[in-house]
């Protein structure tokens, strides 16, 4: 059985490989040296917890290996107890001390750790005087209360009469002292009533101390009174009442667990009498059914004598391989062992034993699957002691549990019984053939609930019960069950939607090597690898072929979810060579029958089942040079011929499940057509082209999650009916149908729905090429439109994505004719209008509510120019001209630098296909040679040009290439002025690390200036740009790239920048467009000249700004100006113009701040400026 869930990939192989890689303890040295030195850290609260945290870290990675720590359990265990018996040991060490030992106890377990503890006579008064010292409400010290009771508990086993360690306690008159048997009991009580871990020490104790023989005579009565009149006073509904419960419970069954039945019998009835009374099954603390389940199966042993039961199955070869063999060797004589008088089977059971049994079966039906799986134990555990007939009926009672009145619980708690009664072989093989009956249907158990199903716990358990049976017998008894029991478990291994299931079903069974070689552990781990491809192999041998196909159309082709449908019929597809008579004779009928199914899932992966089995019968039939209709007669090829009228008739075609029915026959419709069936003039093909234009008409009616799915399927389906009905023998079109698709086609690209615009475009650049002949212009000009933005269609995104897509597609469907018609093919006339349409929506940067939605089309236009470049190349390279090359490759490098990590990555591959293509070379690529070297071939696929941190310093190569500049420098700066922070850091050392580099260079340094300014003077008030580049400039300026301007008076670029920053914010109410623009404006105030009076100028008229954060960020700014630059101005003017700055409140009223801020413009020598009537700015 799967012991637990993991992640559906090949990834979990290396770490379930390196998960039990040690060979020993590998750090002993340094755990010693650790405990060694405790005792220096007295007084240090952090050393205290660094230590603590370091050797729970070395002692975590035993966890699936504990038993490397058994060598040196003791010496670490001594060491530590030093610390505590120390007398001189401060309180915080002793408790650091039993902190590292319960550490060492989580790990390898308290019953291997238990036995190291000192447990002589000497050591039980200590230990029992240590607890005077504890409070059990410190919650920082619950390990030291812990590890002192299991102490305890062992020093309990000493073989003497605790009343001997009181026969030197004198008492004076009018005192009393208690016992060490009292002191004891009163601790472990005490205890088991604590909310911390110390109440599953307190049941340890108990265990030992009640069941000693002094003690039992003396106090077992008078505790087991005080444990049953706690849980009558207790209630599962208050967290008290919990916790005492928990802990008596706990006490309780492992005294019936570890006590002497003769012991135990006398109280057995009164126990279970009080455990009745707390009617547990109606708590909502799965802890506590736990436990009340627990201690029922320890009375019930209790009322049983111990005995082996006689009558049980020998068990047979321990091998698995051996079991599922269907072998034909003698059996092995199995012997009986003759019965004694007192292994008779007339012997009395009690009746209480009825009640015992009766509660058990109710915890397999426990909602908890820890519950359950007590409860199986309990019942193999009990039957195991039941004469024959008694335990056939216990039997019985667990197969009640497999009825489908029942719930899942009941199912996975019935399979766990039967495992466990199979393994203890208290299953007869008499009773095998009712078993696999049931564990078969547990199998394939699968219940809807709601959006999800239940049912895999049943099914992960059917297999463990499957594999406890193949362990538990011998051959010859399952030999008459290993083919079903072997297909069950295969159908399970490849088919269930369950990784875990798929996983426990997996395993040895008939060719188990063969098979196991392609379905072992991690490869049944991927479902779609199961469905497709290990099942085809599997098929392969004879016995499991039939039981697979006959699973998927009973089960998988109607089951709940629409992706195990999908896989299924694709299953069925690659399984039908394997078996195509079966396939044509057997299941294409029952497939046929179910498409008319009033059960929505049924009928829609019917359908889906009916088409990729003709598809793969046709395939098959061409290989044999043979038609489809040898394998399909006339009844069949008339059903897949009604398929669509039905179910239009029925109207099963509208609503939520006319979405799954319409993409289901698209499908169908495409796959008949590719199987070339006789339907050529048939009226049906009518009707296949109406439901076809509909689902396309109607795509923004169906959900978007399944939206894209039925419009590839309707476009899909467009193309291959195209094909093989709408083409004349001699391979032209039929002109009447050519005429009206033309005619309904290009007239729904201008539908006001876009979604309807996406259909229609996707379809017509599905269309054969004989039906393009004629009227490519048309369509390419209908396409071409959609690609056009207006304002009715500003926001239709996906329709000019999708548009732009069908253009390539035609494209490459029609091919290069230089010399042609241009209604025949690409040619001289109209080649350039496609660039043009893709070229434009290059600059397609539409947003509304999800976003840059623009980002889809430029993508789309990124990957046709790719095809539509290289298809020029391959065919006719004269038709590529040198200015659309040059457009086509710095628009790529535009998008190649903005800020879009993915668009970004995309524009990048596109860029290096063009320049390093596989086949001819592209030509009149600009400064190819420069490209060459800036950006090797050997880049194309070693940087991942997603990461900004390898993009940038690569894009930010082709600044130096004049052709190129302008339009990376456009990409570049919304990268350097966005708001992603890795994007944001590397484009902008990059572009730094650039501008370093050119200094020396002064016209270099002019070129990349006036680019610069080129770029904000073409996008002036587009606020998708100018706002970054207002960022970009002011870090620019701040990091004194332009420095080598300041050394000339009124320097153009200065004067020119002045101008567009004051053109951009001339009337603009955008806060972060201001608060940029404050910025550029102070980093111009070093620049000497005319230009210096006009920057300041600026900068206090915004300090009379209607916003008041706009005037206190410009007070700010320009402060820090001043002390940044102050050098070049009045040492008396720059003092009070500080002063003034810092003194005035500039989110007082105007008036005020208008006088502070003419102050200023005397002190600088700037005219005032003067108001304006009716402008509402300073």
């Amino acid at each position: 059985m799967a012991l637990g869930a993991g992640p559906e990939d090949e990834s979990e192989a290396e770490a379930l490989a390196g998960g039990c890689a040690f060979e020993a303890f590998g750090e002993s040295a340094e755990t010693r040296a650790l405990l060694g030195r405790l005792r220096t850290l007295r007084g240090d609260p952090a050393a205290h917890e660094g230590a603590l945290e370091r050797f729970r870290v070395i002692m975590d990675k035993y966890q699936e290996q504990p038993h490397l720590l058994d060598p040196h359990l003791e010496w670490m265990m001594n060491l530590l107890l030093d610390t505590v018996r120390d007398k001189t040991s401060p309180a915080d060490l002793v408790h650091l001390a039993f902190k590292f030992l319960y550490i060492i106890t989580k790990v390898r377990g308290y019953k291997t750790f238990l036995r190291l503890f000192p447990h002589e006579v000497a050591d039980v008064l200590p230990v029992l005087d240590m607890f005077t010292d504890q409070n059990p409400k410190d919650h920082e010290t619950w390990e030291t209360r812990y590890m002192l009771l299991l102490w305890l508990s062992v020093t309990c086993l000493i073989p003497f009469d605790f009343s001997r360690l009181d026969g030197n306690l004198l008492t004076q008159p009018g005192q009393s002292q208690m016992s060490t048997m009292d002191r004891i009991l009163q601790i472990a009580e005490s205890y088991l009533l604590v909310s911390d871990k110390a109440r599953d020490a307190a049941a340890v104790l108990v265990s030992k101390f009640v069941t000693r023989p002094d003690v039992r005579e003396k106090k077992m009565a008078c505790f087991l009174d005080w444990s049953l009149c706690t849980l009558a006073h207790s209630s599962f509904q208050t967290i008290e009442g919990v916790i005492a419960m928990d802990g008596t419970l706990q006490a309780l069954a492992q005294i019936f667990k570890h006590g002497k039945r003769e012991d135990c019998l006398p109280y057995a009835v009164t126990v279970l009498q009080g455990l009745d009374g707390c009617r547990l099954p109606n708590s909502n603390q799965t802890l506590l059914r736990k436990l009340g389940v627990k201690l029922m199966q320890r009375l019930g042993l209790t009322f049983l004598k111990p005995r082996v039961a006689q009558w049980r199955y020998q068990r047979g070869c321990r091998s698995l391989a051996a079991n599922l063999q269907p072998s034909t060797v003698n059996p092995p004589t199995v012997t009986t062992q003759a019965e004694s008088p007192d292994d008779a089977e007339d012997y009395d059971v009690p009746e209480e034993v009825e009640t015992v049994i009766e509660q058990l079966l109710v915890g397999l039906k426990d909602k908890d699957t820890i519950v359950r799986w007590s409860a199986a134990k309990g019942i193999g555990r009990v039957a195991g002691r039941l004469p024959k007939e008694l335990a056939d009926d216990v039997v019985g009672s667990v197969l009640d549990c497999f009825s489908f009145q029942e719930t899942d619980s009941a199912w996975h708690g019935g399979c766990l019984a039967l495992a466990e009664l199979g393994r203890r072989g208290l299953l007869l093989p008499s009773r095998l053939a009712d078993v696999v009956a049931v564990i078969l249907k547990a199998l394939t158990y699968d219940e809807k609930r709601g959006a999800c199903s239940v049912g895999a716990n049943v099914r992960d358990a059917a297999c463990y019960v499957c594999w406890a049976f193949a362990r538990a017998y011998e051959p010859q008894e399952l030999k008459p069950f290993v083919a079903s029991i072997s297909s069950a478990l295969v159908i399970a291994a490849l088919f269930d939607r369950s990784v875990n299931c798929r996983r426990a079903a997996s395993g040895t069974f008939p060719h188990g090597i063969d098979v196991l070689t392609s379905a072992d552990y991690f490869a049944v781990g991927n479902r779609s690898n199961c469905f497709l491809v290990i099942s085809v192999f599997v098929a392969g041998f004879p016995e499991y072929t039939q039981p697979l196909i006959d699973h998927l159309v009973t089960l998988k082709i109607s089951h709940w979810d629409g992706v195990i449908r999908e896989l299924s019929a694709k299953a069925l597809h690659n399984l039908t060579p394997q078996a195509p008579e079966y396939m044509a004779s057997q299941v294409f009928p029952r497939l046929l029958s179910m498409t008319q199914s009033l059960d929505l899932h049924t009928r829609h992966g019917a359908v889906l089942a009916c088409a990729e089995v003709a598809l793969s019968l046709h395939r098959l039939a061409a290989q044999e040079g043979r038609l489809v209709t040898d394998f399909l007669d006339e009844k069949m090829v008339q059903g897949l011929r009604e398929i669509h009228q039905q179910l239009h008739e029925r109207q099963l075609y509208r609503g939520l499940g006319g979405e799954l029915m319409r993409h289901a026959v698209c499908i169908l419709i495409e796959n008949l057509s590719l199987a070339q069936m006789p339907f050529k003039g048939d009226p049906i093909i009518e009707g296949w082209q109406c439901l076809i234009n509909d689902t396309l008409r109607n795509l923004h009616l169906i959900s978007g999650h399944s939206r894209q799915q039925v419009k590839e399927a309707a476009v899909s389906a467009l193309a291959a009916l195209c094909n093989e009905y709408y083409r004349t023998e001699s391979g032209e079109a039929v002109p009447a149908v050519q005429k009206e698709l033309m005619k309904q086609f290009l007239a729904m690209l201008q539908c006001s729905e876009e979604m309807t615009r996406c259909g229609f475009s996707l379809a017509l650049g599905a269309f054969p090429g004989f039906l393009l002949k004629g009227h490519l212009q048309q369509v390419l000009c209908g396409l071409a439109a959609v690609t056009h933005i207006s304002p009715e269609d500003v926001s239709f995104a996906e329709a000019r994505r999708d548009a732009l897509k069908a253009i390539a597609r035609v494209c490459q469907t029609v091919g290069v004719s230089s010399e042609g018609a241009a209604d025949q093919g690409l040619c001289q006339q109209n080649v350039a209008g496609v660039y043009d349409s893709l070229l434009a929506c290059l600059r397609d940067y539409t947003t509304d509510s999800r976003g840059d939605v623009g980002a889809w089309v430029r993508e789309a236009a990124m990957s046709s120019l790719l095809d539509l470049t290289l298809l020029l190349a391959r065919e006719q390279p004269d038709l590529i001209e040198a200015a659309i090359c040059k457009r086509v490759l710095c628009g790529l490098a535009q998008q190649a630098s903005e800020k879009i990590d993915r668009f970004r990555a995309h524009a990048a591959h596109v860029f290096l296909a063009l320049l390093h293509p596989e086949g001819p070379a592209i030509p009149h690529v600009p400064h190819r040679a420069e490209l060459e070297l800036l950006l090797p071939r050997s880049e194309v696929a070693s940087v991942n040009w997603a990461a900004a941190s390898q993009a940038f310093p690569r894009v930010t190569r082709l600044l130096a290439l004049p052709t190129y500049r302008y339009h990376v420098l456009l990409g570049l700066v919304v990268s350097v002025g966005g708001l992603t922070e890795s994007t944001v850091r590397y484009s902008t050392q990059s572009l730094f690390e650039f501008m370093e580099g050119i200094q020396s260079d002064p016209k270099a340094l002019e070129d990349f200036s006036g680019a610069l300014l080129q770029v904000f003077e073409d996008n002036l008030l587009n606020e998708r740009v100018s706002v970054p580049l207002l960022k970009t400039l002011d870090q620019m300026l701040a990091n004194g790239c332009f420095e080598v301007f300041t050394t000339e008076e009124d320097h153009p670029f200065c004067t020119k920048l002045l101008t567009l920053c004051k053109e951009e914010i001339k009337k603009s109410k955008d806060v972060q467009k201001l608060r940029a623009s404050i910025a550029v404006f102070c980093g111009l105030v070093p620049f000497p000249g005319g230009v210096r009076k006009k920057v300041l100028l600026q900068l206090f008229l915004l300090l009379c700004h209607p916003f008041p954060m706009i005037r206190k960020t410009t007070a700010g700014q320009v402060y820090e100006t001043l002390l940044t630059y102050g050098d070049t101005l009045d040492a008396d003017a720059l003092e009070e113009a500080l002063t003034v700055l810092s003194n005035t409140a500039w989110d007082a009223e105007l008036p005020l701040v208008r006088e502070q801020r003419n102050r200023l413009c005397d002190l600088f020598h700037v005219p005032r400026p003067q108001l304006v009537p009716k402008t509402g700015a300073c």
